[in-house]
């Protein structure tokens, strides 16, 4: 049997474009995913800080996703769990396994990429040193304490000012932890500025800028990590190194999309996001596959995740029944100065569309400027997705060329 719509992964992103591909009318629509348990990974997140712009409340990670599970569960949604996909073919035929079923195959009419992101570890990073116990990725930490009910280590030190990070460190001081600090090698937090403030500012946990950790020591169990200061170009200064005493480094240096899938399937990838090139319906360059939230792109709002998982649900479903009409002006935006990307990064120059980027360095005061259209950023920092809202009447007006830049125009730097 021919499902309608297939959905590669169970988090926010998946479950809320298998939502609406029920609401907008597809029969048989099937969640797959590795966990014995949806959501991905907000059930470990139980700090608040969700559903701000989505659902106008602050909630955290397990009632945000609860709904989500609710509706889908109601709409009957099925769902495959403990299950691995093994391969995605372009004609949408996906190879999957788990313990009931084995290794089977299922055809789909369209299919939903939602795999999220994986944490860098450090082998990643290539840090020298002993390889001891009490490394951790932040993720993982998250959940040894969230859910499985461990505490990782007593005093610790971060590495990388992620949201994560800057989330674990704050979690770790309420445990009772001592976190020695957090370093940064950029000259700038990582995080949103929020979270700077409630994570460390309010906690007394010092943030070191522009230092990384050049060594790791310790036997059986990490004893302390040196750190340096970087210089611009983020190699380490020497005669800067000290080394600080912990049992325990937390590794918040970078997501990964989730994309070995596509590869597989032979979607092209952006270099810059390292997940699949979309055009505003959120498809993929392979026909019939379409790809949502963080598997697209690292996003820093969940609330942002399951927009663009919305707009994958509809537009599977419209492929799916026979009704989603080729772009008639295929325009492709790519990153101008200051833009370090863009998505989508195909429009089709009829319809309002929503684009999401990131800048390269912290401004105020700026202006994005799409060719003849330009829209006025307040602030803008790397770690903040910015939006920039297409609207009907300046879709209209924009000047039809088959490739556009998206630029920042800065008038003022954030220090």
């Amino acid at each position: 049997m021919t499902e309608d719509v297939v959905v590669i992964g169970g988090g926010a992103a998946g479950l809320a474009a298998a939502i609406r591909a029920k609401e907008a009318g597809a029969e048989r629509v099937v969640v797959l995913d590795r966990n014995s348990e949806l959501g991905g990974i907000l059930p470990q997140c139980i700090h608040t800080g969700f559903g701000l712009h989505f659902f106008k409340e602050n909630l955290t990670g397990p009632e945000y996703i609860s709904r989500f599970i609710d509706s889908a569960r109601t709409l009957g949604v099925e769902f495959k769990l403990d299950t691995m996909v093994l391969r995605l073919k372009p004609e949408r035929e996906i190879v999957a396994a788990n313990s009931r079923d084995g290794l089977f195959m299922m055809k789909a009419k369209s299919a939903v990429l939602a795999m999220g992101c994986r944490e860098r570890t450090r082998g990643a990073l290539g840090i020298p040193g002993t390889r001891p116990a009490g490394i951790f990725t932040a993720g993982t930490a998250q959940r040894l304490m969230d859910v499985e009910g461990f505490m990782p280590g007593k005093r610790v030190v971060v590495l990388g000012s992620g949201d994560v990070g800057l989330i674990m460190a704050r979690r770790f001081a309420v445990e009772g932890a001592k976190v020695e600090a957090v370093i940064e090698m950029l000259p700038y937090a990582g995080g949103l500025p929020r979270n700077v403030v409630q994570c460390l500012e309010d906690f007394g946990i010092p943030l070191l800028l522009s230092h990384t950790v050049t060594a790791v020591h310790g036997a059986e169990r990490v004893s302390g990590v040196t750190v340096a200061k970087v210089d611009e170009k983020g190699d380490p200064t020497g005669g800067t190194e000290r080394t600080i005493p912990c049992d325990t480094l937390i590794l918040s240096v970078g997501l990964i999309p989730e994309n070995e899938l596509s590869e597989g399937a032979g979607i092209m990838l952006d270099p810059a996001t390292g997940g699949p090139v979309v055009d505003e319906r959120m498809e993929t360059s392979v026909q019939g596959i379409f790809a949502c939230g963080n598997v697209v792109h690292v996003h820093d709002l969940v609330d942002h995740v399951t927009e663009t998982g919305v707009k994958a649900g509809q537009s599977a479903t419209r492929f799916a029944l026979g009704q989603l009409q080729p772009l008639r002006n295929r325009i492709r935006l790519r990153p101008g100065p200051g833009v370090r990307y863009v998505v989508p990064q195909i429009i089709g120059g009829d319809e309002p569309v929503t684009v999401y980027l990131r800048v390269k360095n912290p401004v105020r005061n700026a202006m994005i400027r799409a060719g003849n259209i330009a829209v006025p950023v307040r602030a803008a920092r790397p770690a903040e997705t910015v939006t920039v809202k297409l609207t009907e009447k300046m879709i209209g007006g924009l000047k039809r060329e088959p490739e556009l830049a998206i630029s920042l125009e800065e008038s003022g730097r954030i220090d």
